[in-house]
């Protein structure tokens, strides 16, 4: 974890992955979102992280998704917003993802992505819900003030109209619970968790529904910045992998041709 100083001056390599099929086929979300959601999220993160930020997006019909390994390389934190599409996803494109979150990249995962394939890769859970669309008020409760995601952010968070997503949610106990979410009609949510897989950090963060101007909200924009200052790591990237090393040997891995070692 950073000190408050260090994470103010940290300025991550981001990359906004929306799947970009909704802004192209709804009308209505066209007029909530006309510069969609991928690129909404990423003015929002520019605004709260100031000059100096790189924020770029990519949408699922570039060209392997705007996810080829020359982009995976020069990104410290991956955010991801899918709904409809996440079958259409090249299995190749995942793996690649998935790779570089092992190696230390970080993910931010948004709302629907819970049932995208690169976290449902990561949990190995089926990352089921249940949820309703019925403009439901949904207030958002910190239950980790000092966690850096909930820094600034008010407590608590209200949403005049969103989405129910509701328990059980199928997914792995958290290594960090930050948010927790209660509904107009009852129910509750852990809509703000984090995970650590390999050397990379995850964040899933629930508000966003494609239907509900949520991104456009200086609060929610508040804990994604937050977020990606907490998921990325300013350290190389490393690889995890079976090494074997000689006796007394601690620093240099070897190649095992099959003959013994000494």
């Amino acid at each position: 974890m950073r000190s408050d100083a260090a994470s103010s001056t940290v300025r991550p390599r981001i990359l906004v992955w929306g799947e970009n099929y909704h802004e192209k086929h709804d009308e209505s979300v066209r007029r909530i979102y006309p510069d969609t959601m991928h690129e909404t999220i990423a003015a929002g993160l520019r605004r709260q992280l100031g000059p100096g930020s790189l924020v770029r997006t990519a949408t699922l019909d570039d060209p392997e998704h705007g996810l080829g390994e020359s982009v995976l390389d020069q990104t410290d934190v991956l955010f991801w917003w899918g709904h409809r599409q996440h079958h259409v996803v090249d299995d190749e494109v995942v793996e690649r993802v998935h790779r570089h979150v092992l190696a230390g990249m970080g993910l931010v995962v948004l709302h629907s992505a819970h049932l995208s394939k690169i976290f449902t890769r990561l949990m190995g859970t089926t990352c089921t819900l249940r949820w309703r669309q019925g403009d439901d008020r949904e207030v958002i409760w910190t239950v980790a003030p000092t966690h850096p995601i909930a820094e600034g952010v008010p407590h608590p968070l209200v949403l005049p109209a969103q989405e129910m997503y509701g328990e059980h949610f199928d997914v792995p106990v958290p290594y960090e619970l930050i948010f927790v979410s209660g509904f107009s009609g009852g129910e509750v949510f852990r809509s703000g968790m984090t995970y650590s897989r390999g050397y990379g950090r995850i964040f899933y963060f629930s508000p966003g529904d494609q239907d509900y101007p949520v991104y456009h909200d200086r609060d929610i924009q508040r804990v994604l910045a937050n977020s990606a200052r907490w998921a990325h790591q300013d350290r190389p990237r490393r690889s995890p992998r079976l090494a074997m090393y000689a006796s007394n040997d601690f620093v240099t891995p070897r190649e095992w041709d099959g003959s013994p070692i000494s």
